[in-house]
């Protein structure tokens, strides 16, 4: 008894994957990349410029899957939460952000989320596993193919989860959203945000030019290892050395994220040891009052002390700006998405070991596909 091949999702390999499929005939690769993610076609068929047999022979192979759409909401600022099962049945959550002239797109990298940051609910729930590069660009793709009448111009690693603990997957998603030949995305209208994972600083900026955002949410190591857990591996002058280290281009800053939380990190104090830690970096300061969700522990900040916070720092050299939270009536706002995620069990430590982001330890890397994986090379 012959147990039947698993299909390929074509989703989940970037133009190169696919060129290295026809050894001898590598451009149908790049035709078949075009059709899958530049034209967003939803079966071999539809590809109208490849051969009548190949195309015969690709259908028993290969599929364009996406994730089904579960749920979706929309906020009276118009925001959009879109809630997406996976082939496991787990449910991630994406979300679409209207601006004056555009849209951006919340996108989620991990189902859960291992740092345990205590302000943000997705942490409470726990890590699952990281998403397939399918399931990343899929959050974009959905939007382009469901709404087309909508100028969606960023895109933002800032959904469930942390995005350098599913580094491949990432920097392959980023590098098939911005190609030429597929959705076209402007290389510096997508961010990446991210906890602080130095090992993975350290060879970002080689492997993408995405554009670096960092939770960073306190101006001295023991206010911020109490809400980020992962201050114990990478405490914040160890962090802040990476940043200084960090290769910007030309006319490029790293956006610092600050989640202002009542009685935590909110006082002047704070500001003014925010502005010393900063000293020397390129960065611009993006102030977030906290957004509460059900049963958190800590409150968003007095209007007055946002406003005190963002007056003292407009008198440093950084750029600063409150972020004005949108879909939070939906739980669609900053560190408010769950998606029903059910806890994982994994600790912190365990994700970061399976990661190679122990300090100390080497990355992991994942081959390129078999280029004879199909069988077909017309």
């Amino acid at each position: 008894m012959h147990c039947k091949e698993a299909m390929i999702n074509l989703l989940d390999l970037d133009k190169q994957d696919m060129k290295s499929l026809f050894t001898d005939k590598p451009f149908r690769g790049g035709q078949i990349f075009n059709w899958v993610f530049g034209k967003a076609v939803s079966h071999v068929n539809e590809m109208t410029n490849l051969p009548r047999q190949l195309r015969e022979d690709l259908s028993g192979r290969v599929a364009i899957s996406y994730p089904e759409v579960a749920g979706s909401q929309e906020s009276v600022d118009g925001t959009q939460k879109i809630a997406y099962r996976l082939h496991d049945g787990r449910i991630i959550e994406s979300v679409l952000i209207p601006e004056k002239d555009h849209w951006s797109i919340c996108v989620s990298s991990q189902a859960g989320c291992a740092m345990g940051c205590r302000f943000c609910y997705t942490a409470s729930m726990g890590f699952i596993r990281n998403l397939d590069v399918s399931e990343i660009v899929s959050q974009v793709l959905h939007p382009l193919r469901a709404y087309p009448q909508r100028n969606f111009r960023n895109i933002v690693f800032m959904g469930m989860g942390e995005p350098l603990l599913n580094y491949d997957n990432v920097v392959k998603a980023v590098r098939i959203l911005t190609d030429v030949d597929g959705p076209q995305f402007s290389r510096r209208r997508v961010t990446i945000s991210t906890c602080g994972i130095v090992p993975r600083l350290k060879t970002l900026a080689k492997d993408t030019e995405a554009a670096l955002a960092v939770s960073l949410n306190a101006s001295n190591n023991s206010t911020r290892q109490r809400l980020m857990p992962i201050t114990r591996a990478y405490p914040l002058p160890v962090l802040m050395d990476a940043l200084r280290s960090f290769q910007l281009p030309n006319r490029r800053r790293i956006t610092v994220e600050y989640v202002l939380i009542r009685g935590v990190n909110d006082s002047l104090k704070d500001a003014r040891e925010l502005i010393r830690i900063l000293h020397g970096l390129k960065v611009k300061v993006n102030l977030i009052p906290f957004n509460p969700w059900p049963g958190c522990e800590f409150q968003a900040p007095e209007r007055s002390a946002v406003l005190a916070f963002e007056e003292l720092l407009k008198k440093s050299p950084y750029a600063v700006m409150v972020r004005k939270e949108k879909g939070d009536d939906i739980l669609a706002a900053c560190g408010q998405l769950a998606g029903g995620v059910i806890h994982g069990g994994e600790d912190l430590d365990r994700v970061l070991a399976e990661s190679g982001c122990l300090p100390g330890e080497t990355e992991k890397r994942h081959p390129r596909p078999d280029p004879h994986i199909l069988g077909v090379h017309r």
